[in-house]
């Protein structure tokens, strides 16, 4: 059953009661700000200050302790913004207490709010509390989710291997700068110096031009068959040096230059052992997935990738509908229109950044290797009325990914291409071949 926008918000509002303490809280790396009030909007005590530590969480867990006896409130709702990681502490801490929900205040919204009271865009942590406060009174909030299962380990994994993606991206971009600059001419000679094991070999050892003429034909033959078991032929060896004794490249600062792409290509080598191990582990907790066998038979669907997409979902079943999947990953449409001035529509980009990376790295895949994908992208570029850009048609790829991903594993079932696609859409196709 589909949940509606508006019932989502009476289901909020309903939870705040004439008995409910509502509080905001400002996150910060050490010292945090919390402020109360009840249904109406009315605050009760004052700012209250306490440290990010177990002393500090006890502290505030007193007082609101203290305000629901003195106020005769039965449940607690505390807001905060998910800024960061300093809010995961607290949160998983409150949500251990008995009458205490957590939930999440879109940082935006807190900014576009805090003008209301005062019309003042000034920003302080007291402030900013009442502001939070208020929004989760006003039901302007979304639901915490702090996964403790196999879709944390997920996550964590997931983050883990973007940071080790984008350290290995920073390398190869400083290995690829001392190339330019002192042998240039070395890609002419290897297309894909950081790939092949014979070019990572060489930049460790001979990486340029003056190296390799002094160590002569013999001497880069020797380096290129430490690194490659195989037989390697000269004539690459000999191209190399023909390419070196004509090179543009500068010859100042090369001692220096030699040892830091040492260390590059090595710190790069390093990574991708790190990168594997990390697949493997990321293939191990999939396993952990009760849907994974249904949503592995999709042909385009990847183990590292989909274990990357469930990490930043978590699990597809707390979804009421695949349509909040999309809003997460800030694919839902936007528009900008007054009056007679119409825009067109874009997607939001209000969710999460990752899982838009995921899923454009899917939705490649997808219209490359699946039939049913290829075809459906093929048309939305090719369609008489409103033809989309191939972005847009990965975003719609995309967003039907996520669709695939909740059917599946809402239903239990296996990938079967006759059921992807609705009546409707079918005779879309058809009438398009």
């Amino acid at each position: 059953m589909k949940v509606k926008s508006k019932d989502r918000l009476n289901r909020k509002l309903k939870l705040i009661t004439t008995r409910t303490l509502i509080g905001g809280v400002d996150i910060a790396k050490h010292t945090q700000w919390a402020r109360f009030v009840d249904y109406r909007g009315i605050e009760i005590g004052g700012a209250i200050k306490f440290s990010n530590d177990k002393n500090g969480f006890e502290d505030i867990l007193a007082t609101i302790r203290r305000l629901c006896k003195e106020y005769r409130f039965k449940h607690v709702v505390i807001g905060m913004e998910p800024t960061g990681h300093y809010w995961k502490a607290l949160a998983n801490f409150l949500m251990k207490q008995k009458n205490i929900t957590v939930v999440l205040v879109n940082p935006y919204a807190t900014k576009c709010a805090k003008e209301l009271d005062d019309n003042s865009p000034t920003k302080s942590d007291k402030k900013d509390s009442l502001t939070i406060a208020k929004l989760v009174k006003d039901g302007r909030y979304f639901e915490t989710y702090l996964p403790h299962d196999v879709y944390a380990d997920l996550r964590v994994l997931s983050t883990t291997r973007q940071g080790l993606n984008k350290r290995k991206s920073a390398i190869r971009n400083t290995i690829t700068a001392i190339m330019d600059e002192y042998f240039p001419e070395f890609t002419s000679v290897f297309k894909h110096p950081l790939k092949g094991k014979a070019s990572r070999h060489l930049m460790k050892t001979l990486p340029f031009p003056g190296i390799i003429l002094k160590a002569g034909e013999e001497g880069v033959l020797e380096e290129v068959k430490a690194a490659v078991k195989k037989t390697v032929g000269r004539k690459k060896v000999r191209q190399l040096l023909e390419v070196a004794t004509s090179s543009v490249g500068v010859d100042y600062g090369e001692d220096a230059a030699r040892f830091k792409l040492r260390q590059m290509v090595e710190e790069l080598e390093l990574l991708d052992i790190q990168t594997e191990e990390l697949e493997a582990k990321m293939s191990q907790m999939l396993e952990q997935v009760p849907h994974t066998k249904y949503l592995l038979s999709v042909k385009g669907f990847g183990i590292v990738t989909l274990a990357t997409c469930l990490g930043e979902l978590g699990d597809p079943l707390r979804f009421d509908d695949p349509k909040q999947m999309v809003r997460m990953a800030g694919y839902n449409l936007m528009e900008d229109s007054s009056g007679k001035n119409k825009s067109g529509t874009c997607i939001s980009k209000r969710g999460r950044k990752a899982l838009r990376c995921v899923l454009y790295q899917m939705a490649l895949t997808m219209v490359a290797v699946n039939p049913e994908m290829k075809r459906l992208y093929a048309y939305l570029k090719t369609r008489k009325e409103n033809p989309l850009k191939k972005a847009q048609a990965l975003v719609v790829i995309s967003k039907k990914i996520l669709t695939l991903i909740y059917t599946l594993s809402k239903k239990q079932e296996m990938y079967k291409p006759k059921k992807v696609f609705g009546v409707v859409r079918k005779k879309q196709l058809a009438k398009a071949a």
